[in-house]
């Protein structure tokens, strides 16, 4: 059994990641720089607070994961915890985005928490919910490759916002930032309600377990785990500090304006959506950890080999300086996607793992890990503002001091931690023969104990739900 779902089906799963995505950007990307620049808050206030409410979220995530798992209603596990995170979100998202200038340190830290709460979780139950859609190595690959492009379409769709304000509606820069928050507020409803209605969630056996910090600790101790935790990690790292550093780098080193890098982010996340379907097709010729690691090795080159592009001579010229810098922003952009979809699709298989040993799912406290990775990469990609800001630079004068160390810090950090990342992924145990014996013996035991085997029997609203011929 491959669990093959139709287009229309994960198209409908992967719509919640359009606000998602669209508010988990800003807040590494936009919101950070917004705060510094346009609100008056300091550089070590924004930093601090982003890189410690993140971190203090991570606690959260085993708590949620562990609920998840003994979660059992008629709408399944993971679905009302997504309709729960619905209003909370759209509450931080109108503080956070329609904030005025003279907010302090504490709205700015009660905002985030607010934030980060419900973020945690619909993040966790959306994308645990995607490991239960398909008992299939190469399927899962094809779910978190929907999954990751719907992040990639709803962080293009966010980024569009401010230059198309500043163009057609001579808008300012804070226009723009509201304008993503009206954005999120709006799609977060719409969206959440069409993937519950429209996407089945396999029911779970009635099994009584432990589903706690311990059983949290004991998964990472598992070596699969502490790869593909590592690797995630990294590269995510890797395009966090990226993405922090990215308007100061070209504002400040390539000459670009405000509007003109938010297009040049734009190009980079499309060439991001291109990448989504490549890595689960090199996946399927190679394995997940391989076609990973090819994608830290050209994430490493390109990034770097930004720094050499021209300085900026009209972004709407043609000429050979410019078709250079777009080709390597574009090829930078094309690994993006890969680690997401392949580290999401990974964790299925370990959770394939897990259940094989243990006798229970744990489903939410294996995306729960990995969510802990997420979170603690991107605290970490925001505590560069407070590296960035000790090493000299200041946002407001330039130094040639600084210029170097904000240099160093967007591409050549980034840079070595694809490379380590291909070092650790590439001995990485669980491929897709060690998946399939797995799925043989779950599937033998399962046959011989039906009580306690989940049943295929979907949740679905039968007004939404698409022809099951389609499937």
């Amino acid at each position: 059994m491959t669990g093959r779902r139709s287009s229309w089906t994960l198209a409908a799963f992967a719509a919640p990641c359009l606000p998602l995505a669209a508010l988990g950007l800003p807040l590494v990307v936009y919101l950070p720089e917004y705060y510094v620049s346009e609100l008056g808050l300091s550089l070590s206030v924004v930093g601090a607070a982003f890189l410690l409410v993140r971190l203090a979220d991570i606690i959260l995530d085993p708590i949620l994961g562990g609920m998840m798992d003994r979660t059992r209603t008629r709408i399944g596990r993971f679905r009302p915890w997504l309709a729960a995170a619905t209003p909370v979100l759209m509450i931080a998202a109108y503080a956070l985005f329609m904030a005025k200038p003279g907010v302090g340190p504490i709205y700015l830290w009660a905002s985030l928490v607010v934030c980060y709460v419900g973020y945690s979780m619909a993040v966790l139950a959306h994308t645990a919910w995607g490991a239960v859609l398909s008992p299939d190595y190469q399927q899962r690959s094809r779910i978190y490759g929907w999954w990751g492009a719907g992040n990639v379409v709803g962080m293009i769709l966010v980024l569009l916002l401010p230059p198309l304000l500043a163009i057609v509606f001579k808008g300012d820069h804070a226009a723009g930032i509201q304008s993503m928050g009206w954005f999120i507020i709006i799609l977060l409803p719409l969206t959440f309600l069409l993937a519950m209605g429209v996407v089945g969630e396999t029911n779970v056996p009635p099994v009584k377990h432990a589903a706690g910090l311990r059983q949290y600790l004991a998964l990472i101790k598992r070596p699969s785990v502490q790869k593909l935790l590592a690797a995630d990690l990294l590269m995510g790292l890797a395009p966090g500090i990226a993405g922090a550093l990215f308007f100061f780098f070209f504002e400040r080193i390539k000459g670009f304006s405000k509007a003109e890098a938010g297009v040049l982010l734009l190009i980079y996340f499309v060439a991001a959506l291109f990448g989504s379907p490549i890595w689960p097709a090199l996946a399927k010729k190679v394995g997940k950890h391989k076609s990973l690691a090819i994608a830290s090795v050209a994430y490493a080159v390109f990034q770097l080999a930004v720094v050499f592009t021209p300085n900026n001579q009209g972004l709407f010229t043609f000429n050979v300086s410019n078709v250079i810098s777009m080709g390597i922003l574009i090829l930078a952009g094309l690994p993006y996607s890969a680690a997401p979809l392949l580290v999401r699709s990974m964790m299925a298989d370990i959770g394939d793992e897990e259940r094989l040993h243990a006798g229970v799912d744990r489903t939410g406290l294996l995306y729960a890990v990995v969510n802990g990775t997420v979170k603690l990469g991107h605290a970490l990609a925001i505590g560069v503002f407070l590296l960035l800001s000790w090493l000299g630079f200041d946002p407001k004068i330039p130094s040639a001091q600084g210029d170097a160390a904000l240099i160093t810090l967007y591409a050549a950090a980034p840079a070595a931690l694809g490379l380590l990342v291909c070092a650790i992924i590439l001995r990485y145990p669980l491929d897709a023969a060690a998946h399939a014996e797995i799925r043989r013996q779950l599937d033998e035991r399962d046959a011989a104990e039906p009580l306690l085997s989940p049943s295929p029997e979907p949740h679905v609203s039968p007004l939404l739900a698409p022809n099951p011929a389609a499937e």
